[in-house]
């Protein structure tokens, strides 16, 4: 019994470390881009840092991620508190929102090379493939490209909603943010609804797999081929 508790506990451990630290340059990122934008608002409210927690939120990025993984969903979601910015207040606010929100999904990439460098120099310096470093490169490996792809989806209030938002012409892209106040339920419906719909119909509906899952699992067996850990 102790035994499986803390095997749990060091299973938590392993996703929550990539995964604050994944939503932590994630935010941190979009302040930092719309403060050389011309926004200062995130810098004022003392979101342009790398201290977790001044962007962790309780529910999205620990209770319901430690729920989805002690349940054995299959999948991992979750999210930080948004960092505010005022696009009023960039210069050039239709273009300059396509940075802003580009910059969190780019981190992400970022961060999972960087893993991807530091788990290849591990496993090529002798450690253990079962240790609790390597386990952790290797989440955060899967962990920030799914968040990177997740976003980029092109859906308001993701940042790739945000991007289409800012490519598309003024008239239409007025019209597409209005998908923002949906968002966020679609998202859910498509994370669990669909999901049991499927199931009670004998159908796959997991669009989440399809969008999300399996291009991260490609782009991460892609990058392990490149370095030859595969």
């Amino acid at each position: 019994m102790n035994g499986d508790l803390s095997g749990q506990i060091l299973q938590i451990a392993i996703i929550a470390i990539p995964i604050i630290i994944a939503i932590t340059f994630h935010e941190a990122a979009h302040g930092y881009v719309a403060r050389l934008f011309g926004d200062e608002t995130a810098t004022r409210l003392g979101r342009v840092t790398f201290n977790p927690l001044k962007h962790i939120d309780l529910f999205g990025t620990i209770i319901l991620p430690a729920f989805l993984l002690l349940t054995h969903a299959g999948f991992l979601f979750g999210y930080a508190k948004p960092v505010p910015v005022n696009f009023n207040a960039l210069r050039n606010p239709k273009r300059d929102m396509i940075w802003v929100a580009a910059a969190g999904p780019a981190t992400n990439i970022v961060l999972a090379l960087v893993s991807v460098a530091l788990l290849a120099l591990a496993l090529h310096a002798g450690v253990s493939p079962k240790s609790w470093s390597v386990a952790a490169l290797f989440g955060s490996v899967q962990i920030n490209l799914v968040l990177a792809i997740l976003n980029l989806l092109p859906l308001p209030p993701l940042d790739g909603g945000r991007v289409v938002t800012g490519l598309l012409p003024r008239p239409l892209a007025m019209r597409y943010a209005r998908l923002e106040r949906y968002g966020m339920l679609i998202i859910l419906a498509a994370l669990f609804l669909l999901p049991y719909i499927g199931e009670k119909l004998g159908m796959n509906l997991d669009i989440f797999d399809y969008l999300v899952v399996r291009p991260a699992a490609w782009a991460m067996h892609g990058l392990f081929a490149l370095i030859g850990l595969v």
